[in-house]
């Protein structure tokens, strides 16, 4: 079991860290080929994304926070990432076939 730590943005690999989160691979970008079973992914990604990781058998956590519209396109810091409840929260996806 790996744990993944999806994000390009630096206040939220500080938030983790001080969360005293074990990430094994701190990546910008998943490459959802690398995931294995048991595996677990953090970060804020697409449906479509979240649904190829559960299909792999891994867990998916997302990084949630109560943004108000003032900070939305903002480098967060830890501090603010707190202030606005940040929380990790597991989410399952399954792509539907259409007929």
């Amino acid at each position: 079991m790996a744990l993944w730590f999806v994000s390009r943005h630096l206040g939220a690999r500080a938030w983790a860290r001080a969360r005293s989160l074990r990430v094994d691979h701190w990546v910008e970008h998943l490459d959802v080929e690398d995931v294995s079973e048991g595996d677990v992914v953090v970060g804020t990604l697409p449906v479509d994304k979240i649904a190829e990781i559960n299909a792999r058998g891994a867990r998916f956590l997302a990084l949630c926070l109560d943004l108000t519209s003032e900070m939305r396109g903002r480098e967060l810091t830890p501090e603010d990432m707190e202030m606005l409840g940040g929380r990790l929260v597991e989410y399952r996806a399954q792509r539907v076939e259409s007929t």
